[in-house]
């Protein structure tokens, strides 16, 4: 879904699709705008606008799709959804405006109500250890 379809949604329903509000959105395009939009220089124009670059690297952290995933959504490789989520990332990180809080600011009274940081991590599955007394071993000789 690119960003002018998202235009006629309510506030609460754009944060509800991008995880951020209108205001913070804006804020991140016009930060990112100037490292981003390619129009007039070398390499002609991105296929993907800023307010759409911003919107896909969204949908990675949000959504938690496969970059694989978010390509086919948006017509693009996986490793150009990769880049895209990587240089907004880096430009957002070194403003300094947004970032994630400290585990300081975290434990301080009243944080409950301000902020929420979920870490989601793939665990590799314990498999069981194959050994020969656990198992059943067949008969070669097969008897009529």
């Amino acid at each position: 879904m690119q960003y002018r379809e998202l235009e006629p949604l309510s506030n609460p329903e754009f944060k509800r699709w991008c995880g951020v509000s209108r205001g913070a959105f804006q804020e991140m395009v016009e930060l990112v705008r100037p490292h981003l939009d390619r129009q007039g220089r070398p390499g002609g124009q991105a296929k993907l606008s800023v307010e759409d670059q911003v919107l896909v690297a969204l949908a990675y952290w949000r959504e938690y799709r496969s970059q694989f995933h978010i390509g086919v959504s948006w017509g693009l490789h996986e490793t150009t959804v990769g880049r895209i989520v990587r240089k907004v990332e880096d430009l957002l990180i070194k403003s300094g405006k947004f970032r994630l809080l400290s585990q300081r600011q975290l434990y301080q009274p009243g944080w409950e109500g301000k902020a929420m940081v979920v870490d989601v991590g793939e665990v590799e599955i314990e498999r069981p250890q194959k050994n020969r007394n656990a198992t059943t071993v067949a008969s070669s000789v097969v008897t009529p």
